[in-house]
């Protein structure tokens, strides 16, 4: 449980910390799925999903309404995407990346 005092910033990113070197101890999609729905409740991960669905189609040029006519999210979320895609951390796009190299990969052992 909480307590009512909020944690220093120094606290906060020790916190953050713990939980990025937990996510990246993770070997398999499997993993990574039982720690996501044991971490968070079903409509954060939807959330997350409907997110990473939304990188997918913008990398490939289609427009946000399109994007929300096929997948049913919300256009101020595909903005959102959109704007952490271009001007973001990175993340989307090394993910995205990876995961387009592991399919290559795949595709050429089968």
């Amino acid at each position: 449980m909480k307590t009512s005092s909020k944690p220093s910033a120094l606290e906060q990113q020790a916190r953050c910390e713990a939980l990025y070197e937990a996510i990246a101890s993770l070997k398999s999609p499997a993993e990574c799925r039982a720690f996501l729905e044991d971490l968070c409740t079903p409509a954060e991960l939807e959330a997350m999903c409907d997110r990473w669905l939304v990188v997918g189609w913008l990398q490939r040029g289609i427009p946000y309404r399109e994007i929300h006519q096929h997948t049913g999210v919300s256009v101020t979320t595909i903005a959102r995407v959109a704007r952490y895609l271009a001007a973001g951390n990175g993340g989307y796009s090394l993910a995205l990346k990876r995961q387009t190299r592991r399919a290559k990969r795949t595709q050429l052992v089968d």
